[in-house]
């Protein structure tokens, strides 16, 4: 035994003493030192409504809270408003409770007959007009029109006709009930587990145009109720808006952003030439707005506003999803000179020519999606989807209706996903992540994508196990920028891997926007990695088709088709180091059954209008090279 400890001693001492050899003393062995970089990516819904929603309230949802919202979200079963038990097949990382701020749970007041409510005039006014409560049936009595007993009317004056003395009004009542969504965020809020933002939705339309924001709020409910929520209701200018959250922020020393969605609905206002006054933009304006608005919703329940067919005519993909007659009150019909305003790879070619004027893009930002759903219900899965509002969920909803103005129920999208890379799931990482732009969106798969940009990548790099630490190391993430080094061309690296409850892979892209010297923009997609040895045809210059598994007669499929991992590393060929460019990746999966489709098998519903089929996708943020 003693010769064992001497043995032993001698082993330790060894092992103190050793000196790494000379050949790597400028380099450590733990590969994980000095990668302090995002390694994690997330899942979330940054768009969601409960019961305090106005609209929401209206609409039947009138008892799942925020509180309801987040225990779903964490993976929790909650009972839906339609009786029908709901669960996630798998927990979110993160959510945003963005209700209304317009009328904030006043609508819910009103249905509980508050007596802190009631005791105000317009308590008194709203018990005149509409009885003792607001219900799905007063809803369904009409369509909007003005004198019309219909609760949703005041909400839709509301925000069509600001008026600063109404978004003040009842005051004391607005304290309070903002107090309780923050302190509800900060209940469920479990940093490196569970993120839960303080949030709101600043519903501002412009002769019905949709220029909606949410308004994403870093901090606890200790800094985040010393300011009550600046709505439409004051102003529908954005311009009024991000004042009130320079106040917010010099206030409080909290941290806000906002996020716009559904420029589809815009009817062109929402990535427009000029400002919501008309004035030029200018660099002034340019800069504000990406300092307030890094980032932007591009899918969601309401449709699709990644491009259109009309603005991407060379485009295979682009018409998914698509709602674009009408704007967001369905008042005014959208014409096609209204697009490049309403949809985000035109918007950011826009951004590119409005820069040279200004000297700044107003319209540099990164992409997310989220669902949008006033259920409190964060669904965004083909075979899992719980609609837009308790009057569209399953085994509610029908093929046809139409309700107040509203599109029918198929045309709802099971839409979609942030996804944000950060080191840890807390509200200080996610949200710095979001403000330099290191998210992604999704149509509502848990696409897994990465995407870099540099000049030093050695051949095969994104091949290599160390594939992350080279992507930062010699160049820059998604939401980044490159600056000219002589006349080189920029080499990409993408990686995307499947979900894991969803469907394979059929292709990625590498999407490139840029400006000639004669000030026109352009736009071309490369298919950089195709499943299943395909290849592109020469003719057509478009892929082959992946083909499909889909049997629409039990609403099913099989991944026998596609891949479960598509990587490329890829150098632009027709680079021009004097032209302003942007780059994004774009995976899409092959086709499923759309969620029309298993609600025709399980309640034996007929939407003969609908796609049957979808290819869901991510949409990376891009990466931008500024000469």
């Amino acid at each position: 035994m003693p010769a064992m400890r001497l043995f032993t001693a001698a082993i330790v001492a060894a092992a103190v003493v050793a000196q790494p050899n000379s050949h790597a003393s400028d380099e450590t062995y733990s590969t994980g030192v000095g990668t302090d970089y995002p390694k994690q990516v997330f899942f979330g819904d940054l768009h969601l409504h409960s019961n305090i929603s106005a609209d929401a309230q209206s609409m039947g949802n009138l008892l799942l809270t925020s509180a309801d919202a987040y225990r779903f979200a964490r993976g929790e079963q909650v009972m839906a408003s339609n009786g029908l038990p709901a669960q996630l097949k798998r927990p979110l990382d993160f959510l945003a409770v963005t209700d209304h701020a317009e009328f904030m749970g006043i609508y819910r007041m009103f249905n509980l007959q508050d007596p802190r409510l009631m005791a105000t005039s317009l308590g008194r006014a709203w018990r005149k007009k509409y009885g003792e409560s607001i219900s799905k049936e007063t809803m369904e009595q009409g369509p909007i029109e003005e004198g019309a007993a219909n609760p949703i009317l005041e909400f839709v004056v509301s925000i069509n006709d600001p008026n600063p003395e109404r978004d003040a009004y009842p005051g004391a009542l607005k304290s309070a009930i903002w107090t309780d969504v923050a302190r509800t965020a900060d209940e469920f809020n479990s940093p490196g587990t569970f993120t839960a933002f303080s949030a709101y939705e600043w519903t501002a339309m412009y002769a019905g145009n949709n220029l909606h924001r949410c308004v994403i709020l870093k901090d606890g409910a200790d800094i985040v109720t010393q300011w009550t929520p600046y709505s439409a209701q004051s102003s529908s200018n954005p311009e009024n808006l991000w004042a009130a959250l320079v106040k917010y922020e010099q206030s409080t020393g909290g941290e806000a952003l906002s996020i716009p969605h559904n420029g589809n609905l815009s009817n062109g206002l929402m990535w427009d030439t000029v400002t919501y006054n008309g004035d030029t933009i200018n660099s002034d304006y340019a800069e504000r707005r990406m300092r307030w608005e890094p980032i932007a919703e591009v899918t969601q329940i309401k449709g699709d506003s990644e491009t259109h067919p009309s603005l991407s005519p060379g485009d295979p993909f682009a018409d998914f999803e698509r709602w674009d007659e009408f704007n967001i009150s369905n008042t005014t019909k959208t014409t096609t000179d209204m697009y490049p305003g309403s949809y985000a790879r035109s918007a950011l070619k826009r951004g590119l020519s409005l820069e040279r004027n200004a000297g700044a893009n107003p319209y540099a930002f990164g992409m997310i999606g989220s669902t949008d759903d006033h259920t409190s219900l964060a669904t965004a899965e083909e075979d899992n989807f719980f609609g837009k509002f308790a009057n569209s969920e399953p085994g509610v909803r029908t093929g046809d209706s139409r309700m107040a103005g509203l599109n029918a129920d198929w045309e709802l999208g099971a839409s979609g996903l942030a996804a944000v890379w950060a080191p840890e799931n807390t509200r200080d990482d996610l949200f710095a992540s979001m403000k330099r732009r290191e998210v992604y969106a999704t149509t509502g798969s848990r696409i897994v994508l990465r995407f870099f940009g540099g000049w030093d990548y050695a051949p095969d790099s994104v091949h290599s196990p160390y594939f992350e630490t080279i992507g930062y190391r010699d160049g820059v993430p998604m939401g980044g920028e490159l600056t000219k080094q002589g006349d080189q061309a920029p080499t990409f690296m993408v990686q995307a891997m499947k979900d894991p409850d969803a469907a394979n892979l059929d292709q990625v892209q590498i999407i490139k926007g840029w400006i000639d010297d004669e000030g026109n923009t352009h736009e071309q997609i490369y298919y950089v990695a195709l499943s299943d040895d395909r290849g592109v045809n020469l003719r057509t210059g478009l892929p082959e088709s992946v083909g499909s598994t889909v049997n629409l007669e039990n609403a099913s499929f099989t991944n026998t088709i596609g891949a479960v991992q598509l990587s490329a590393q890829w150098t632009d060929p027709n680079f021009d180091a004097g032209q302003a460019a942007f780059y994004y990746a774009r995976a899409i999966e092959i086709p499923r059954p759309r969620w029309s489709e298993h609600d025709r098998k399980y309640f034996g519903l007929d939407f003969s209008e609908a796609p049957r089929t979808v290819q869901d996708r991510a949409y990376s943020s891009p990466i931008w090279y500024r000469p």
